[in-house]
């Protein structure tokens, strides 16, 4: 059903109740709840295969956007609501993250060192919550994220089956390909924009076979411009390349396509309100969620 839905039944949702629902649905999350991402999530021969099928979830959802950062710790997975609502944002974070870390569970037997982090305050609720009481969502973090150390990437599953793996694989992109066609353009613009968040509206257009006066008008029917996909895109980027301490801040601002540090430092500010060092400083980074801030327990 439309993730909007939960905003017409429950006109009064709020930021706590949208958090404790979702929380609430993952507790009865199921491998085979997932439509065509269930196969190939059953036969996963490994933790790493089981997130390499979240490049897929355009295919069952709209509501949630995963970006990717492979570091020297292991990977990062941004969660970015796209709901146009930051409550039922909330809800779809909530559910996604906490349903991953149970059929994580079901996969492998247990990963304790994988962790969900949220963005928002902890809802107020009895401190013995069986949904939360694992010590493995943080809070108030930087931003929201799922932080997976490098051996937990390696942990095998428990129903491999590679050939079916390999298969669905192959299915889901072909469905991808089918998609296409019928995305909208401010999608097959932030597409090409992942590609290379350099890319310019010239370079973008030429892509997609327009004029760059066509490629406008086109975004704002859709009541967008190229600016704001972009800015949308390098933003969340930004985000999770920050919370990896291992990149310097010209580095980030280098893979983002930004000339210089300073217009990075700029941009970053007036998107957060912050400096990318007062970020880093301020923030829950993800060796302090390990040793135990900010968690719940």
């Amino acid at each position: 059903m439309p993730i909007t839905w939960f905003r017409d039944v429950y006109p009064e949702l709020n930021n706590e109740t949208a958090t404790l629902l979702g929380l609430a649905f993952a507790e009865h999350a199921q491998l085979t709840s997932f439509g065509p991402l269930s196969l190939p999530l059953v036969s996963a021969g490994s933790v790493s295969e089981v997130f390499e099928l979240l490049r897929f979830l355009p295919i069952i959802s709209g509501a949630l956007r995963p970006d990717f950062h492979h570091g020297r710790l292991g990977l990062t997975v941004g969660l970015t609501g796209h709901t146009g609502d930051t409550d039922l944002d909330c809800l779809v974070i909530a559910y996604a993250g906490a349903a991953l870390l149970r059929l994580l569970d079901v996969l492998t037997g247990g990963l304790p060192d994988v962790s969900l982090h949220m963005s928002w305050k902890a809802p107020r609720i009895p401190r013995n919550d069986a949904g939360l009481s694992a010590g493995r969502i943080v809070f108030e973090a930087n931003a929201s994220f799922i932080d997976i150390p490098v051996d937990a990437l390696q942990a095998p599953c428990r129903f491999p089956d590679p050939v079916a793996y390999r298969l669905a694989i192959t299915e889901l992109r072909r469905i991808l390909e089918r998609r296409s066609a019928a995305v909208t353009v401010t999608e097959s613009v932030r597409r090409l924009l992942e590609e290379n968040p350099g890319y310019g509206s010239h370079k973008v257009a030429e892509r997609l076979g327009v004029s760059t006066s066509t490629l406008k008008r086109r975004l704002e029917d859709e009541r967008a411009t190229f600016r704001d996909v972009r800015q949308s895109l390098l933003r969340e980027r930004a985000i999770i390349r920050l919370l990896d301490a291992s990149l310097t801040t010209s580095q980030i601002a280098k893979e983002l396509g930004y000339s210089d540090t300073a217009n990075f430092s700029h941009a970053f500010k007036r998107w957060t309100g912050q400096s990318p060092s007062a970020f880093r400083q301020t923030g829950v980074a993800i060796n302090e969620a390990k040793d135990g801030t900010s968690l719940l327990r």
